[in-house]
């Protein structure tokens, strides 16, 4: 893209300590976030998703590496200007009953960010523009709405008011942390339409966090997709691109086990048996390919030796992360 990024990682890496004991969550992450683009963020529970979110949205910081806005690193940035890109970017999260406050009504809730941040002059432009935010969120009338507690609105109703909330500071990109999953799959598409509506008009940029690739696929189909595994980025490229022709294999082996609304086509698809079921731990990541213990490509004295790094391999339009690919091999089960 010839945009400059809104948001760019390079080299990242974030750990945490559990008992003296240091965790790596994040591992060399690279990574741009261009204006108004989707980009999801897809693979298992723990590979560190939901703590790159965080960092994009500037609400944790990097242990290595460096976060650049509008092209400046963070360090370069003033107290001042640090809060305001911080309010230009915000968190839609995962649970929207958990991250409500249930001793307030609807209306305050939007309420207390556009007084705080000195968004709105008076009462009856507070008044006005809650309700117009209630209604961008289709929930309408807003007078049935706003004086209402969390715990008597519906799961999507609440996942509405949290997206509302994020919008009260006019930023410029969003990050949905599983912002579906916790609602009714009948209401999903409503929300996940709402929210490329609410993009075309405010020249958003989304960052979508799911585990589900299908949801993905949907999502962002004329945007991005990063596949992330124990803490790497192991693939990232066009939505179209990686679902057409999936490089990695962790993204094939995921691909494979996405049903296709087709019978035909679910019948006939053949998932690719991985050679362990098991997640290795974060404190004792894999030499070399962290996924080799389950791939089932694998290449000993390959793929357990040297940590692979993000390339276009010959015949693919995205980058991956998988030395055979990346130096022209061919992809061969284990074994054989």
């Amino acid at each position: 893209m010839s945009q400059q990024p809104l948001v760019e990682l390079h080299g990242v890496y974030r750990s945490f300590e559990k008992e003296r004991v240091r965790i790596p969550v994040l591992q060399d992450i690279h990574l741009n976030v261009y204006p108004n683009e989707v980009l999801c963020l897809v693979g298992e529970s723990g590979c560190g998703k939901t703590t790159t979110g965080k960092i994009i949205a500037s609400l944790l910081d990097a242990s290595e590496g460096e976060v650049l806005y509008n092209g400046r690193r963070m360090a370069e940035y003033d107290r001042k200007e640090r809060s305001l890109i911080r309010r230009q970017m915000q968190l839609v999260h995962q649970d929207p009953f958990a991250s409500l406050n249930p001793a307030h009504t609807i209306g305050q809730i939007l309420g207390y960010p556009l007084k705080r941040h000195k968004m709105v002059n008076g009462r009856a432009e507070l008044r006005r523009r809650i309700w117009e935010l209630l209604t961008l969120v289709d929930l309408t009338p807003p007078g049935d709405i706003v004086n209402k507690f969390p715990h008597q609105l519906s799961g999507g109703q609440r996942q509405r008011v949290s997206i509302a909330r994020a919008l009260t500071v006019n930023p410029k990109l969003i990050v949905a942390d599983e912002a579906v999953s916790m609602v009714d799959v009948s209401i999903r598409i409503g929300i996940l339409k709402m929210l490329h509506n609410l993009r075309d008009m405010f020249n958003l940029a989304i960052v979508f966090i799911t585990h589900d690739l299908a949801l993905a696929k949907y999502f962002a189909w004329e945007g991005r997709i990063a596949v992330m595994y124990l803490g790497r980025i192991v693939e990232i490229g066009r939505t179209q691109d990686i679902i057409a022709n999936p490089a990695h294999p962790y993204t094939r082996a995921l691909l494979s086990a996405v049903p296709e609304a087709d019978p035909n086509l679910t019948r006939k698809k053949q998932p690719i048996p991985l050679r362990s079921d098991e997640i290795p731990r974060l404190t004792a990541i894999p030499p070399g390919c962290a996924f080799h213990p389950r791939c089932p490509f694998y290449q000993p004295g390959v793929c357990d030796v040297s940590v692979p790094r993000l390339a276009q391999a010959p015949g693919y339009a995205q980058d991956t992360a998988c030395i055979p690919l990346t130096t022209g091999e061919q992809l061969v089960p284990y074994g054989t």
